[in-house]
Order: C-alpha cells, then structure tokens, then sequence
C-alpha cells in the first residue's frame, strides 16, 4: 500500500504534468518571445519579441502562480484518506523534517537526511534543466554572437539566481517537485524551435534570422536605403559545356553606367562639409553617412563619408574614424576605391573617395541573373585577388567582402567598404558594435573565439566567386542555423561549386581549395591566391599580364 508520502508525491507530478501539457500553447509562445528578446538586444530586432509574446510571458508566470497556489492548498488540507500535514507545504527548513518523519515513520535524523537530499537534488536538477532550456532557446537557429554575449549571461546567471532564492526561502518546499515536472517539459519543448509556430521562412523564426542579417548588412554604408522586394534569384539546371565555338570577334567595351545620382538632402542635412557641396545622399549606415560631393570650383564628383551627427561626441570613434581613413589612403588603388582626400569640419572628420561609375555586384546578379562569361568570372577573380593582394601587404584583413561590397565599373570590378577592417593583430578600425561580417560569407573561424586573418578574406572571396557563377552564396539557406551548419560542417551547395565547374573546372579548383574549413588549407592572403591561380593556368603571376587578363576578360561582360 502506497505511504502518504508516496501518494503526496504521486498527485503533485501527476497534477503538474496535466497543467503543463494543457498550457503548452502558453509554454511555446513565452519561449518564442524570450528568443526574440535576445536577438532584440543585439540591435539586430527592433520589434524587441514576438507578437504577443509579453502576454505569453505574463500569462506563464500566472499559471506558475496557479501551479504553486494548489501545490500549497494540496499540501495544506487532508485531501486523502487521513493524510497528516507532512512539512512540504512550508519554506524549506530541515526543522519540518520532524513530520515528514511523524508521517512515515522515520528516526528524525533519517526524515531530515531524506528531506534534505530530496530538496537539494530536485532544485540542482532544476536548476541544471533550466540552463539548459535557456541555452537550447538562445543557440538553436540563432546566431552565436547572443549566446556569448555578456548580457545574455548575465540575465541567464540572475535568472538561475533568483530561482534558486525562491525555491530556497519563499516558496513551499514541495514546489520543488512539480517544478522539476515543470521545467522538464520546457526543456523538451525547447529542443523544437522549429516546431513552436514557425516554419522556416515564416515569423518569427525565419524573421529572427532576416532580423540579425539586416542588422548585420545595415553596417555597410554603400549599401541601398531600400530595395525592391525580390526572392533569391533560382539558377536553372546546368548542363555540361557544348564543344568549343569557333573564335568570335572582338567585343566592344560595356557601356558605362551613369554614376549614382543620390537621394534628395533631408532638411536636417549640411549641405557643405570641409570645402564639398553635397549633391544628394549615396547611401547611409549605422556609423556614417555617405553623400555625392563636388569640390568647390572644381567639376569632379566624389563620393564623402562622414559620421552621423548625433556620434560626433564619442571621442573613440572620432579617432577610430581618423584611423581608418589613414589606413585606406595607403590601399593600393587597383580595383579598390582611391583614396582622394580626408578632413575634419567642424568636428566631424570626412573621407572622400573617387566616385565610381557601374553598379554593384549583387544588383548585377538580381537584374541579369549569374555571369555566363568563364572569361569575365575569371577577370573578377583576378581583380579581387588583386585587390586582397594589396589590403594583406598593408596587414588588413576587410572581414566584410561580399557581392554588395563589389563595384562593378568600366574599369573592371572595385572592392569597397573597408568600414569594419580590421588590423591583423586585431584592432579595430570602425566603431565599437559594428558587425563582424555578412553570414553567409563568414569563414568558419569567424565563429569561434579565433581571430580571423586574411585566410578569411579568401575564404569570402571564394564565395563571391562562386555567387557571381551561380547567383546566391554557396552557403545560402531558408535560416541562421542552416547557414552555420553549412559553413562549419556540411559545406556549399553542390550545385554552386558545379556552376563554376561548367564555366571553368581550373577556376573551380582553386576556389575548392580557397573554401577549406582548415585555414591554413586556403591560400594564406591575396599574394598566395594569385599565385594559386597563376598555378592552375601555368602561367606567371606577372603584373602587367594579370591587369591585361583581367582587362581583356572584362570586356565581355555586359553591365
């Protein structure tokens, strides 16, 4: 026959697994609010939670009130048979281990050693399930980044904390069963965040993961204030090349693209900044604005990055922002942005670059769709490698190339924005918070607690490539945490890297390479991609050869 004990301990599981399983619609939703909180405090969701998701949370800590409101009035009345008042509905104190001992018969010192161990083991289990429940919530299909960030264990380190002194000196000390019934179901629930109301590509899961990328791309300042609602672009079926076609006539350079016109001044903007007159605005960022500019007297356009107005009181990111326009004014000017000149007016210091013609490299690939031309893919690789080439010998790594970053010009394609560069030994050139690259272009080490090297930027170079043949990143996928797994463990898309195949397999070859996860299986930096791919075409990685290549290979594309 089963004691009271027994009987007490039977009830309070059973009576707590039917309330969580007829609440889990609540238990989904608060935990689907508390991921969105998370990714809130990134500055990556500005909408700060699901939709409902404060009620959801108000609405489980009611039914936890509940929960623990008939725990107490289970406990504290003789709702069986002649079950006496065993202690359990009291704070915890190892004194009440004398009726749990008046209960069933135990020696004190026996009835304090059980009531104490029991306590201990189910709030640690609790506790522990509670982390967990936490971690699996802020990992699974999410970015690393919240996870590790110092807020995020803080509030996870308080949460734990203020469970523990609840459990310890204010809630009846048999609450501790059924909320281990509680938590255990929490934890089940959040191992399937993909089964809580969000299909991927759906709200909120699939718009946590848009959420972070926006935040991620709203970094770059080059990058359009807005865009036409477009999907992905779908590459057709490949099909192996047809036999070499006899030598076709010379064609003529592309024509060139009109340079950016730039939105309309606000109001509130200057409308001169250190001698320029600014013409219309480029594009603008979390950290600086960037506008069409002419000097004073003079008939050349160029396009002027400054600070947004409401920084200019962080002393750190004025010097950081003088820093950098110090560093890419030593960039080599082949296939990157010149340098043309710096300042400070009125407190807000400026860079002013040449203004390029053309568009970049992604707008190409959503208007025309992949580039068809093995010789005018193999004229971007160059160029890029080229353009690494020079950043590597300065000791930069960009962190950020990526096809938004890419100017395609008359004059061949242009890398930009070395807005969150950084020095090889790891200083940072651009404000504090800023993004630590674009997902889908990231190198795996750029995951871990390893300081990215210009490996890095091969690896991103290789994805470029890639898109570039292909239309989409080689690590494209429907969420966060398919991307990641993509780029840690399972590799690119098959299809990608085939479509680089079909137009050249000696290109292929050394972006196969380029796409190792070892770093040190890449090409080290941009000198030794270009003599990887001097390599793969037995030729020599002679200046003047490399810039006719690229020249030659260029011409057949059409912007």
């Amino acid at each position: 026959m089963l004691s009271v004990l027994e009987v007490v301990a039977l009830l309070m599981i059973g009576a707590a697994l039917l309330l969580r399983l007829a609440t889990l619609p609540v238990l989904v939703r608060a935990q689907t609010a508390s991921r969105r909180r998370a990714l809130a405090a990134t500055g990556a969701d500005a909408g700060g939670g699901a939709p409902g998701g404060i009620g959801a949370t108000v609405g489980e800590l009611v039914l936890g009130l509940l929960g623990i409101a008939g725990v107490v009035v289970l406990l504290s009345y003789n709702v069986v048979g002649n079950m006496t008042h065993i202690g359990l509905g009291e704070p915890f104190d190892p004194v009440n281990s004398r009726y749990l001992g008046y209960s069933v018969g135990l020696h004190f010192d026996t009835a304090q050693t059980v009531y104490i161990a029991v306590f201990v083991v189910c709030l640690l289990l609790c506790l522990l399930l509670c982390y967990l429940t936490q971690r699996r919530l802020l990992t699974a299909d999410l970015p690393p980044q919240i996870w590790s960030a110092g807020a995020t264990q803080a509030r996870v380190v308080g949460l734990l904390v203020l469970r523990a002194a609840l459990a310890v000196f204010v809630l009846p000390a048999g609450l501790v069963l059924p909320a281990l019934v509680f938590q255990l179901v929490a934890f089940f629930v959040s191992g399937r965040p993909k089964a809580v109301g969000a299909q991927p590509g759906s709200a909120p899961e699939a718009g946590a993961a848009q959420a972070f990328q926006a935040y991620l791309d709203a970094q770059n300042p080059y990058a359009p204030t807005a865009q036409p609602p477009q999907g992905p672009y779908v590459p057709p079926q490949f099909t192996p090349p047809a036999p070499p076609a006899p030598p076709m006539p010379p064609v003529m350079p592309p024509v060139a693209s009109a340079p950016p016109v730039g939105s309309p001044l606000g109001a509130h903007e200057p409308r001169t900044i250190g001698g320029y007159q600014l013409l219309g605005r480029i594009g603008s960022g979390g950290m600086g604005t960037v506008y069409l500019a002419q000097r004073q007297g003079s008939a050349t356009q160029v396009a002027l990055k400054t600070i947004n107005p409401e920084l200019l009181a962080e002393g750190d990111l004025l010097r950081r922002f003088q820093r950098e326009a110090e560093v890419l004014a030593m960039v080599p000017g082949a296939y990157t942005a010149r340098v043309l000149d710096t300042g400070v007016d009125a407190g807000r210091p400026y860079l002013a670059m040449e203004l390029l013609d053309g568009r970049p490299l992604d707008a190409h690939l959503r208007e025309q769709g992949p580039i068809r031309s093995a010789e005018a893919l193999n004229a971007l690789a160059l160029a890029l490698a080229v353009a690494l080439s020079g950043v590597h010998r300065l000791g930069l790594v960009h962190r950020d190339l990526k096809p938004a970053n890419i100017m395609l010009t008359t004059a061949g394609p242009r890398l930009l924005d070395f807005g969150i560069a950084a020095i090889v030994d790891g200083t940072r050139l651009t404000a504090t918070g800023g993004g630590p690259g674009t997902l889908t272009y990231m190198a795996p080490e750029q995951f871990g607690d390893e300081r990215p090297g210009p490996a890095a930027d091969v690896w991103a170079w290789a994805c470029c490539v890639v898109c570039a043949a292909y239309g989409v990143s080689p690590f494209a996928a429907t969420n966060t945490g398919a991307v990641i797994r993509r780029i840690v463990e399972s590799g690119p898309e098959p299809a990608a890297l085939a479509a680089v195949q079909a137009l050249d397999p000696r290109l292929a070859a050394v972006v196969a390479r380029a796409l190792a996860i070892d770093p040190a299986a890449r090409p080290a930096d941009g000198t030794a991609l270009l003599a990887a791919l001097a390599v793969a075409r037995s030729t020599t990685p002679d200046q003047a050869a490399v810039h006719e290549q690229i020249t030659r290979g260029w011409q057949t594309l059409t912007l």
